[in-house]
């Protein structure tokens, strides 16, 4: 396999970079709504948990529609961050919120099955203790959830890596702006002699997903060989 030309590089980066602030975006509120599904009962709260899931059921182009109705320039939040010259369609910035709105339901659940896993009891014993709630949810639920929140990450950065639906309906395919590694495929598929540029990228596609899930299930489930059989 030859190398990546300077424009497949351009794409490979835009992706990681993309996948990254997805991600770092997207982590403040994932633990927010993890956290009042995990330990809350409050009216509506189906109704936010089927929100949630939406992003998993639609189709990504339809997410990406929504976005483009809403973050336009004729869109109510894209009129709102015009006021500011805060422009997200057709932007690169644009494919971050297309990928961390894909990425945002995967980082929840994993994030709240962590904090489901967290024994009540402790918390109840530092709450007798004196500790309020930023002081249980940072000394405990916090750091017994490390694992699940940074598998759930990993997860949510590899969905963001390969969204394509959400972010070419978005901010379309734009070279040196929003054509992304999967975008970048996709034109290459309907390209006369694109195939050895395809054979590529698929590669490099393959390689970041296998790293990816071998970070998530590493995370998630410990190193096996530094186990000790105690039986």
């Amino acid at each position: 396999m030859s190398a990546l030309a300077p424009d497949e590089w351009q794409a490979l980066a835009l992706s990681l970079r993309v996948g990254v602030l997805a991600v770092l975006c997207s982590l403040p509120f994932a633990l927010g709504l993890a956290w009042l599904l995990s330990r809350r009962r409050f009216p509506g709260r189906m109704f936010v948990e089927s929100l949630l899931f939406l992003p998993l059921i639609l189709p990504p182009v339809v997410t990406g529609y929504a976005l483009l109705a809403l973050f336009g320039t004729h869109g109510p939040l894209g009129r709102l961050l015009g006021t500011f010259g805060i422009v997200v369609a057709f932007r690169w910035t644009g494919a971050v919120i297309a990928a961390a709105v894909m990425g945002f339901p995967l980082l929840v659940l994993s994030i709240r099955a962590a904090f489901d896993g967290v024994d009540r009891r402790l918390e109840a014993a530092a709450e007798t203790l004196g500790a309020g709630a930023w002081r249980r949810f940072a000394t405990i639920t916090l750091p017994l959830s490390l694992r699940g929140i940074a598998a759930g990450c990993v997860l949510a950065f590899a969905r963001a890596f390969g969204e394509f639906g959400a972010t070419i309906s978005f901010v379309s395919n734009i070279p040196g702006e929003t054509r992304t590694l999967p975008i970048a495929i996709y034109e290459l598929l309907n390209s006369p002699g694109g195939m050895p540029g395809v054979q590529r990228l698929a590669i490099v596609s393959l390689l970041v997903a296998l790293i990816a899930s071998a970070a998530a299930t590493f995370v998630a489930g410990g190193a096996p060989w530094r186990r000790r059989d105690d039986a």
